[in-house]
C-alpha cells in the first residue's frame, strides 16, 4: 500500500519577511523551506504553554453540542449564546 504524496502549500508573506528568510537561510547554509520549518517548530516550542491553553479553551467550547459549535464559530461564550436564545440541538 502506498502513502499518498503530500502536496506543497504556498506560504504568502510580505516582501520584507521574505528577504529576512532568504538572508537567514543563506547565511545558515540551508534552504528557505528548511529554515521556515525549523523556525516554526522552534517558535511553537517556545510558545507551547500558550498553544496548550488555547487548545484546552477550544476543547471546553467544543463539547459536541450545537451551542458549543456556534460559540466556537462566533467567538461568543456558550453562556452568551444561551442568553441570546441558544442554538437548539442537533435534532431541531
Amino acid at each position: 500500500m502506498s502513502t499518498p504524496a503530500r502536496r506543497q502549500v504556498p506560504l504568502k508573506i510580505d516582501p520584507a519577511t521574505g528577504e529576512l528568510i532568504a538572508q537567514a537561510a543563506h547565511f545558515l547554509g540551508m534552504t528557505k523551506k528548511d529554515f521556515v520549518a525549523e523556525a516554526a517548530r522552534a517558535y511553537l516550542e517556545q510558545r507551547r504553554l500558550e498553544v496548550r491553553r488555547g487548545m484546552v479553551e477550544s476543547m471546553k467550547v467544543l463539547d459536541g453540542s450545537l451551542g458549543g459549535g456556534v460559540a466556537a464559530l462566533t467567538g461568543l461564550s456558550p453562556e452568551r449564546v444561551d442568553e441570546l436564545g441558544g442554538a437548539g440541538d442537533w435534532e431541531q
